[in-house]
């Protein structure tokens, strides 16, 4: 059988073995990768994804702020796209082009600077472009894929693809499409707008969310999806659980769908806690809340 990467002689990316994944988790939790890839461009990733053995399994990594890895870690290759893949530009009049590794608060705030309006929601994701559309992700009203043109897809044999929206099924934070396929980037359908009135905007929901969310602590994020017609904050609130604790993970007091980590919090206070928020909401509400993180095992 293959190694996991025959293929490293002509990379030019960074390549580690055993790299801890607490260090790129907004969670600050997570062991080991296997393997752990940066690539130095799309050149290059698609010649990586190349040589990887076709069984061998993949986790692409942004930010890390919507994953909860586990303490034993992932044993197969970890691509990570921030700080790599990581263009932002112009096209025509009224787009910009992202790759997956660019900040969604990037793109907001960028898209304004260029006096376009449409996706100032974006400085409210704390994830970069390729989760975004991984997930659909949304917040203060908008979701990410009400704005996307077009994608451009990568597969395992380094193929690169453009496609439509109408390619995929997309829903409320989910999408499903081409197997097989991964985010690379996507061209933003935006409108123009007033610089300044689109920078303010972005100011205002960024105090919204000072306000609102524990930003001092690591945490991904909202953990739960909201059910229709109501907010996953609101039932946990109501079932007593703000401040509830497992080991050093907690819900917190500021806002009920983050659980934050107090210190050194594992992955597994963290799972622990998620199952228990679940069976207290359905006891108390009848209703089973979705977890929105996505849990990677061994």
């Amino acid at each position: 059988m293959k190694s996991a990467n025959e293929n490293t002689v002509d990379l030019r990316g960074e390549l580690r073995r055993d790299e801890p994944l607490a260090r790129h988790t907004n969670w600050r939790v997570g062991g080991p990768a296997r393997q752990f890839f940066r690539p130095a461009d799309t050149a290059d990733l698609a010649a990586f994804l190349r040589g990887l053995d076709p069984t061998e399994p993949v986790l692409w990594l942004g930010l890390g702020s919507n994953l909860l890895v586990s303490d034993e870690g992932f044993s197969g290759t970890v691509v990570q796209t921030q700080g790599c893949l990581n263009t932002l530009e112009l096209v025509g009049e009224r787009g910009v082009r992202a790759e997956s590794g660019v900040p969604c608060a990037r793109v907001a705030r960028s898209a304004a600077r260029l006096g376009l309006t449409g996706v100032e929601f974006l400085v409210g994701i704390p994830g970069t472009m390729g989760g975004a559309l991984a997930m659909n992700a949304g917040a203060y009203g908008g979701e990410t894929w009400n704005r996307v043109g077009c994608v451009l897809t990568i597969d395992r044999r380094g193929e690169l693809r453009e496609r439509l929206p109408k390619d995929f099924r997309i829903g409320y934070r989910r999408v499903q499409g081409p197997p097989g396929e991964w985010f690379l980037g996507a061209e933003l359908a935006l409108e123009p707008g007033d610089t300044a009135a689109s920078l303010a905007r972005i100011r205002e929901l960024l105090e919204r969310r000072r306000r609102a969310q524990p930003i001092g602590l690591p945490s991904c994020g909202s953990v739960f999806r909201n059910p229709p017609g109501d907010h996953a904050a609101r039932l946990i609130e109501a079932a007593g659980l703000k401040g509830l604790r497992m080991g050093n993970a907690q819900v917190s007091e500021k806002h009920a769908n983050f659980i934050v980590n107090t210190g050194a919090a594992s992955a597994q206070d963290i799972s622990r806690l998620i199952e228990r928020v679940q069976s207290e909401v359905a006891r108390t509400s009848g209703v089973r809340l979705t977890p929105e993180v996505h849990q990677v095992k061994l």
